[in-house]
């Protein structure tokens, strides 16, 4: 881990991007804060409240290529995903099954150069490159109840969960399963429709409003819990959906915001890996660009096929092409 300043611990993995009228919009995100120097700039996950749809931030591309800051990557990493479901609560029939499938999937798929995952293969620390080697460790649906609203509810939304609520369950759960935390496992905590979430008790930074998506990560060494905070992305499907549906999936809006926090757990884990001079990380860098169709079928288009399954996720930052890909380096 490099001495200087860090950016905050939450990184918003996935902002509110849409231009106006455009689903497979060609914003990207960006930090509000210039790079002072050499170091870290600062960092706040949700840069103030975005209007969905307009919230387009022009420095993601135009940043440059992505910089090395001297922080661990993921070599290799294990999936979990928790769907917190309490009862009264539903999440619609093959949500899960589809999310889970893509990480079975993304997993089947190690080794090869055929998917978005392949571009991280160009990032490495000290221990070397980061290898496109995945596991999933299985799921689970949680039913315990929600807590005591954590954030004043906004929107509508009667529920409104923090982030350290959400990462109390994440262990809550990690307890219940003896699943271990460390530096090779992330964790992705769904939450069902109709449900908002905040950076704070405060109302700092909400979903749908300001993000779609986070990564964060908790504790050091064995003990660390590297995590996504993951919204039910069709609550606002205008603010967070991609107008595709090739499963025919509600997961299919999950999929595209899970696919851009699961690759900047694996390359910028804690936040002092790889980020460009405005502190865009490599997904940030293509929020909402979607690259060449593949294909479609009867329900919706798909730009990326793994493991024989198809998607529409968007494209990941290359250096080595100082641009965004659909796959390869």
């Amino acid at each position: 881990m490099d001495a200087s300043p860090k950016r905050h611990p939450i990184r918003t993995g996935l902002l509110l991007l849409f231009s106006s009228g455009l689903l497979a919009a060609t914003g990207s995100a960006a930090s509000a804060v210039p790079a002072v120097g050499g170091s870290a700039p600062p960092w706040h996950p949700i840069l103030g409240g975005y209007p969905t749809r307009t919230a387009t931030r022009p420095d993601g591309v135009t940043g440059g290529n992505l910089l090395y800051h001297g922080g661990p990557v993921m070599h290799q990493s294990k999936s979990y995903a928790i769907y917190w479901v309490p009862s009264g609560r539903s999440i619609v029939s093959g949500y899960r099954s589809t999310i889970n499938s893509y990480f079975t999937a993304a997993a089947r798929d190690s080794g090869g150069s055929q998917n978005v995952y392949s571009t991280l293969t160009q990032y490495y620390d000290s221990g070397g490159p980061i290898a496109y080697a995945q596991t999933f460790g299985g799921s689970t649906t949680a039913t315990d109840p929600f807590p005591r609203n954590g954030c004043p509810p906004y929107g509508g939304l009667p529920v409104c969960i923090t982030d350290a609520q959400v990462l109390a369950e994440i262990r809550r759960v990690m307890t219940a399963k003896s699943w271990a935390g460390g530096p090779t496992h992330a964790f992705f905590l769904f939450l069902p429709k109709g449900v908002g979430t905040c950076e704070d008790a405060g109302g700092t930074g909400c979903a749908f409003s300001s993000f779609c998506a986070y990564h964060s990560w908790s504790g050091m060494g064995a003990t660390e819990v590297r995590y996504a905070n993951m919204p039910y992305a069709d609550t606002r499907p205008e603010a967070c959906g991609t107008g595709q549906r090739p499963n025919n999936s509600d997961a299919d809006d999950a999929l595209n915001v899970t696919s851009h926090e699961h690759r900047e757990m694996i390359n910028d884990p804690n936040g002092n890996a790889w980020y460009d001079a405005y502190g865009n990380e490599g997904s940030d860098k293509c929020a909402w660009r979607f690259g060449t169709p593949l294909g479609r079928t009867a329900t919706g288009t798909y730009n990326q096929v793994i493991s024989s399954h198809v998607y529409w996720l968007q494209e990941e930052w290359s250096n080595a092409r100082s641009g965004c890909v659909q796959r390869g380096v």
